[in-house]
């Protein structure tokens, strides 16, 4: 769990100097429990203080990266059962299963189909982390990392209780780091080896949470802390248990065998039972979660459930403020402002682009909240809607000087045409309304 600033305040040197460019150590203490100033910022905390603070301060659960590079996927290193506590830091990985055991001709279309499958949500790219390939036996499995190289850039997790497939397989892919899944009870002494020798992150198997722990501890013997945990839950209310007990462990407890992120491969034959198992899985607490269905109409909704819940709370999604054309507009096409928070801005840009008139959107910069939101909070206002005509030369880009307002802020309009110089009209209340508003204006679509 977080320091509290009175924790932290221990290890300060509590001369109340000032050099930080704050009053007090104490008053320090709490900026750095907020999370809003950086230890460095004190002249004078010893070298020693510093290494017992960040010890301290160390997550309850170990952080483990899959793959390299770009695609490097970071999990685990949790500090929150809920994420208003404070966020959650390192989003699910969402993996899709290949079965090696299909012909070569099927795996390469499956893997250029998982590559592909990205999806734009408000101005995200989201999509499948990981390849899961499935030991199809008879030495299919290292003809599955050998395709998955050649067609996708995505880290692999090699699925497979066969040493020997594993090693193979590794021969080929462990330049990747992939994720190797898995060690149980009967191949742990051949599978921990493996994993350090390739320097890969290893999950641990077991049917059972009680039967995870001596894995565990076994792992933590050989000197391994790059585990993921596995307890082959597949009910729901299993799943919620089983992950929830494990959150509990490691944050709570510090409980050592436990204090790993998880893997959850959800195996109902049903594609609606399974989307079920994973949105479980990566609403509490999953680090991992495993689906063999490749449908866009199913992992459409598993990315967006990701996405929704590993936001940050504390930090509004948004665009960055300027203009934006919708459609190909043109000089004398219309100007249309709103702020840069996300959802509004997408959902006029989408309005906008079903109404089939190309058009302008000015972005105003609110700090990522809504239109009534900003203008309750004093964040949009005349003058900053003013300023932003000005800064970004929205003059130069059409030959006319009207802008619409949003309707719900229809009491700026007389302010801001003295502000800004330009004619203001007042636009619908709901977007949804925008194509009738451009008919009456004489706006045509194109």
């Amino acid at each position: 769990m977080a320091l509290t600033a009175v924790e932290i305040y221990k290890f300060l040197p509590k001369t109340n100097c000032g050099d930080c460019g704050v009053a007090t150590c104490l008053a320090f203490a709490m900026k750095l429990a907020q999370k809003q100033a950086a230890l460095d910022e004190c002249p004078h905390v010893t070298d020693e203080a510093k290494q017992q603070l960040e010890d301290s301060a160390a997550p309850p659960m170990a952080t483990v990266t899959v793959g390299l590079g770009e695609h490097q996927l970071k999990i685990g290193g949790e500090t929150v059962f809920f994420r208003h506590d404070e966020r959650f830091h390192n989003p699910c990985g969402l993996a899709v299963t290949v079965d090696t055991s299909l012909p070569d001709e099927q795996i390469q279309q499956r893997i250029e189909k998982l590559e592909g499958a990205r999806y734009d949500r408000v101005g995200f790219m989201l999509g499948v982390d990981l390849i899961a390939l499935q030991d199809g036996g008879d030495g299919r499995l290292v003809e599955g990392a050998r395709l998955a190289g050649e067609h996708s850039s995505l880290p692999l997790v090699l699925m497979s209780t066969d040493p020997a497939a594993m090693k193979d397989a590794l021969e080929v892919c462990a330049d990747g780091r992939p994720l190797l899944c898995g060690a149980t009870t009967d191949n742990i002494d051949a599978m921990l080896p493996l994993a350090k020798e390739y320097n890969c992150p290893l999950v641990l198997r077991a049917d059972s949470l009680e039967s995870l722990v001596p894995l565990s501890e076994t792992a933590a013997g050989a000197d391994s802390d790059q585990l993921l945990l596995d307890t082959g839950a597949q009910e729901i209310e299993r799943i919620q248990s089983d992950q929830t007990i494990i959150r509990r462990m490691a944050l709570n407890k510090k409980f050592k065998p436990l204090s790993f992120p998880t893997l959850v491969a959800c195996s109902a034959a049903d594609p609606t039972q399974q989307m079920l198992q994973a949105c479980s899985a990566i609403a509490k607490y999953a680090g991992v979660v495993v689906v063999d269905v490749a449908d866009d109409e199913y992992l459409l909704p598993l990315v967006t459930a990701r996405m929704n819940i590993y936001t940050d709370p504390q930090k509004p999604i948004q665009v960055e403020p300027g203009i934006y054309p919708v459609g190909e507009p043109d000089e004398d096409s219309p100007v249309l402002t709103t702020t840069n928070f996300s959802l509004t801005y997408y959902l006029v840009e989408g309005d906008i682009m079903s109404s089939k008139v190309p058009a302008h959107i000015l972005a105003v910069d609110t700090n990522g909240t809504s239109v009534l939101t900003a203008w309750a909070a004093g964040d949009l206002t005349a003058e900053v809607i003013a300023e932003h005509i000005e800064k970004f030369d929205l003059a130069d880009k059409v030959s006319h000087k009207t802008l619409v307002l949003p309707g719900g802020v229809a009491v700026l309009q007389g302010k801001l045409e003295e502000e800004s110089g330009w004619e203001i009209k007042v636009g619908p209340k709901e977007s949804s309304a925008l194509a009738q508003f451009f008919r009456e204006q004489g706006w045509a679509a194109k």
